[in-house]
């Protein structure tokens, strides 16, 4: 997670989104890659035959909604602005049913753990998929440092648990639909019920790349990179709709 100053934020969503109200405070709104590991990712409504799916590795990039949009329940909501995985065959399918999910296909999409050291890292090839490289090391148990905030959070946060909490918790996510005119969100109730007690300080080993930032330099410099690992959850997609445009 990033600190942009607001107008920066504002250069990263789709011209037809300009203007959207992102959860700001002191001029500042959060931007987020959050990469994991599926475990056998499909319908639950095949139980145990979901076993015989595969586990992609997916990343989703998104800011803050200060309200969910109109036409949807006012919840905590993000919007995404980026999805990656690195199955040809999920990336297919959420193109051709999901409106709230378009998914880029990278070259090469790394995401793993050594002990305590974590490696990811999405390389687009000639693909659409945005570049990321980060090194994290996962802080020891006993560090009393460990879950102090960057000063700049802590203007934002009153503690690390708090951030984690706003930062991972989620009811719904919201995304521009492909080719609809004018412009439509897809929107989609998510369950993602992440225990803050079971979550990880880490710090970024070196710099972190992002290429979606790469040509904001100076949103960078607010503030350091801020890290955290969620060892495991259950993630649940509990609907997706098409909302009606929005009325000036």
């Amino acid at each position: 997670t990033w600190l942009l100053p607001v107008e920066a934020a504002q250069t990263l969503l789709p011209a037809d989104l300009a203007g959207m109200q992102m959860w700001q405070r002191q001029g500042l709104t959060p931007f987020t890659a959050l990469s994991y590991q599926h475990r056998h990712f499909g319908p639950s409504a095949l139980r145990g035959l979901r076993r015989l799916f595969p586990s992609p590795r997916q990343s989703n990039w998104r800011l803050y909604l200060d309200a969910g949009p109109a036409h949807a329940p006012d919840t905590r909501t993000v919007l995404f602005l980026k999805n990656i995985m690195d199955s040809t065959l999920f990336t297919l399918a959420t193109r051709l049913f999901s409106d709230a999910l378009p998914t880029h296909l990278p070259a090469r999409f790394v995401h793993e753990r050594s002990g305590n050291a974590l490696r990811t890292s999405i390389a687009p090839g000639a693909g659409s998929a945005p570049a990321l490289e980060a090194f994290l090391q996962i802080a020891a148990p006993d560090d009393p440092q460990a879950k102090q905030l960057p000063k700049a959070l802590a203007g934002l946060f009153g503690s690390w648990d708090e951030a984690v909490r706003f930062l991972a918790l989620q009811d719904a996510a919201v995304a521009p639909c492909i080719g609809t005119e004018p412009v439509q969100l897809a929107f989609a109730e998510i369950e993602l019920p992440i225990d803050v007690a079971q979550v990880l300080p880490a710090q970024a080993v070196g710099e972190v790349h992002c290429g979606l930032l790469a040509d904001l330099p100076a949103a960078l410099q607010t503030s350091p990179t801020f890290c955290f690992v969620v060892p495991q959850v259950p993630c649940r997609v509990l609907s997706e709709c098409v909302l009606p445009p929005s009325t000036p």
